[in-house]
């Protein structure tokens, strides 16, 4: 492959649009910007959402409400097959850990380790909480599953 031999894919290049350049074109008398009215005129630009001057739907609908979104704790998810990789010589895990082997964020505390995946080992997890499943996997190999 050459530089002169490169070919652009058919239906990539497109000719310029020439508008107001007579009937015969397609886009003679009006070019495409319909009768008349505002957006007919050069330069002119509405804003998304603008109704021709009616009251607008955002300002029709009501803003009520609460959100709880500011005020909600933040839960770092961690699955039981995720802690079977981490290295053999961890025997005690906890949110620290988890962070240092990059299985959740630095400042995440709060973890809830779920059932997803195998465990073969014994290891002794601390956590804020566990799925049913999770801690029965955990205690069937042998290994602890504490509530922080």
């Amino acid at each position: 492959m050459k530089l002169h031999s490169l070919r652009n894919t058919p239906g990539a290049i497109h000719r310029k649009k020439r508008v107001g350049c007579g009937e015969g074109g397609g886009h003679g008398k009006t070019s495409g910007r319909g009768g008349k009215g505002q957006s007919a005129r050069s330069g002119s630009s509405i804003r998304p959402g603008f109704e021709g001057g009616q009251m607008p739907l955002y300002r029709k609908l009501p803003h009520r409400g609460f959100n709880q979104a500011a005020f909600r704790t933040e839960i770092a998810i961690v699955n039981v097959g995720d802690l079977a990789r981490l290295d053999a010589s961890v025997a005690e895990v906890d949110a620290v850990a988890l962070a240092k082997a990059g299985l959740i964020r630095g400042g995440e505390t709060t973890v809830k380790v779920l059932g997803d995946g195998e465990i073969t080992r014994a290891i002794k997890i601390s956590a804020a909480r566990f799925s049913a499943a999770a801690k029965a996997k955990i205690e069937a190999a042998g290994g602890q599953a504490l509530v922080v």
